[in-house]
């Protein structure tokens, strides 16, 4: 599994369920599969994936964790507050014959407390909760020196990102850029489809190598 190509990666993370009923208050998008695959590449690339323990926090229908399974992580603990998301997540592990590889938790993310090499995460982007991202963010911070995330590529959003990282003593690099094609689902949605540009970020913890 540990030798599949990036292309094909992405392949398998679009073809997973996604999910049956999203629920707005917790942004529930899905991530595309080719973003996904970019950045659980990257972060194979620095050494930061394969035989690494990682932790995706709030992993909704799975895509990051299925991708950091298929990719060589020794294990992957998948968390979600949704126990419907969850439920989608391991059928979506079960298919692939990667169940035993990762381990999920229906928690708040706030409650996880177990130290881990990476984080591998799509936070929300607080479109309908301000700082929404914020709980997310600070126990990565806890948990790990490495930290890839996704979020909106906006100035103001950088500036934070920066300033926020760097009070909990982490770099913060932007290693890459994507887009969100984002289909209406939900009531206030006025278009049919919206496109958003994505940051791809590796935070680091300042001293680690």
């Amino acid at each position: 599994m540990s030798m599949l190509k990036k292309k094909h990666l992405a392949k398998i993370l679009s073809g997973l369920d996604g999910y049956r009923n999203p629920k707005p208050e917790l942004e529930q998008y899905e991530t595309p599969g080719d973003t996904a695959a970019e950045m659980i590449w990257m972060a194979d690339l620095r050494g930061k994936l394969k035989e690494k323990v990682v932790a995706d926090l709030g992993c909704g229908t799975g895509i990051l964790s299925v991708g950091s399974a298929l990719l060589g992580a020794r294990k992957v603990y998948a968390i979600d507050i949704d126990e419907e998301a969850v439920e989608i997540a391991r059928a979506n592990a079960t298919r692939l014959n990667i169940l035993d590889k990762i381990e999920f938790l229906v928690m708040d993310v706030r409650e996880f407390d177990r130290k881990v090499d990476t984080v591998i995460m799509n936070p929300p982007f607080g479109c309908q909760t301000r700082n929404a991202d914020r709980p997310f963010l600070e126990k990565a911070f806890e948990i790990s020196n490495d930290v890839f995330s996704l979020h909106l590529a906006k100035e103001d959003v950088e500036r934070f990102l920066k300033r926020f990282s760097a009070e909990h003593g982490f770099e913060m690099m932007i290693i890459g850029k994507s887009r969100f094609d984002i289909p209406a689902k939900f009531f206030f949605h006025k278009s049919r489809l919206v496109r958003i540009d994505i940051h791809i970020i590796h935070f680091k913890r300042r001293g680690n190598v």
